[in-house]
């Protein structure tokens, strides 16, 4: 999650983002409106995957590699699944886990970067200095580095990834709450007796996170593309558990004579990360200084 580390730097301020127009001119955009037609299609079809699918872990084997027909309409892999259940049942792991970090990432760098931006001092320092080795270190290697501590898992890949994108976060969060704290009504309440807990929860905090909550919606295409990456090397699910990393790395052994293994998990990686893309690079569009004039 770079977006944010490459346009904002250390002690440089921040403009609180009008979410309400954000989103009125979001809405108002062709490519966001697709984006968000395909993203809510994935969500909808992982939803509803339990109730419309055989369980995707279970193997019959006299029907390995089978092509795509009336049964199985994405054929069958090597141990005879089904392949649409796999990729649905694997949307629901791959797009919850995805959200799951994101939650994890902004809720982290918001709380931290508030308390850092609203209490300074020593605390500040040593928030500022974490986020500063943090965001000086390439994440994939940070996060490599973790799950080797942790051993392979989709659970530990999932700590790995939480722990390292949290920092970008905090730095858009601490640089917005320095900014609040100056404001003129943010002094006035701490003239009145405003505690600055209270001052911290009713101004900084909901000034912050709209900030936080765009950076994260940017940064969901990578987290996505980096899970799946991931899995796909074998640091993450482990089979044979559905998910689209973990069966795009089965897929490859079986390739020159069974193709249709890479349908189901390619389109929808490939699908859900262009969306993602595409609602990022309008979400920057319209938060951009300037967009709403």
């Amino acid at each position: 999650m770079t977006v944010l580390s490459a346009i904002l730097r250390p002690g440089q301020k921040t403009a609180a983002i009008d979410t309400a127009g954000a989103f009125s001119r979001l809405l108002g955009r062709w490519d966001a409106r697709i984006a968000i037609l395909i993203l809510a299609l994935v969500g909808a079809a992982a939803t509803i995957a339990p109730l419309i699918t055989m369980d995707p872990d279970l193997p019959d084997y006299p029907k390995s590699l089978m092509p795509p027909d009336s049964v199985h309409l994405l054929g069958t892999d090597e141990a005879g699944r089904d392949l649409l259940a796999r990729t649905l049942w694997g949307a629901q792991l791959s797009l919850g886990s995805a959200l799951l970090v994101t939650v994890i990432t902004a809720a982290t760098g918001l709380v931290l970067g508030v308390i850092s931006g609203c209490v300074g001092g020593v605390l500040d320092t040593v928030v500022s200095r974490l986020v500063d080795v943090l965001l000086g270190l390439p994440g994939l290697i940070v996060t490599l580095g973790i799950v080797g501590l942790l051993g392979p898992g989709f659970l530990n890949l999932i700590i790995a990834m939480s722990a390292t994108g949290w920092a970008v976060m905090a730095r858009l969060a601490r640089a917005t709450s320095r900014q609040t704290m100056h404001q003129g009504h943010v002094r006035a309440a701490r003239m009145a007796g405003a505690s600055l807990g209270r001052v911290a929860f009713e101004h900084v905090l909901p000034a912050a996170a709209s900030g936080v909550a765009v950076v994260a919606t940017l940064g969901i295409g990578e987290v996505v593309i980096a899970l799946a990456g991931l899995s796909f090397l074998g640091l993450g699910a482990q089979p044979p558990t559905a998910e689209w990393g973990t069966m795009l790395a089965d897929a490859r052994q079986t390739l020159a004579y069974a193709p249709w293994q890479i349908l189901g998990p390619g389109t929808g990686l490939v699908a859900t990360v262009l969306a993602a893309t595409m609602l990022s690079e309008a979400l920057r569009d319209v938060t951009s200084p300037g967009a709403g004039q």
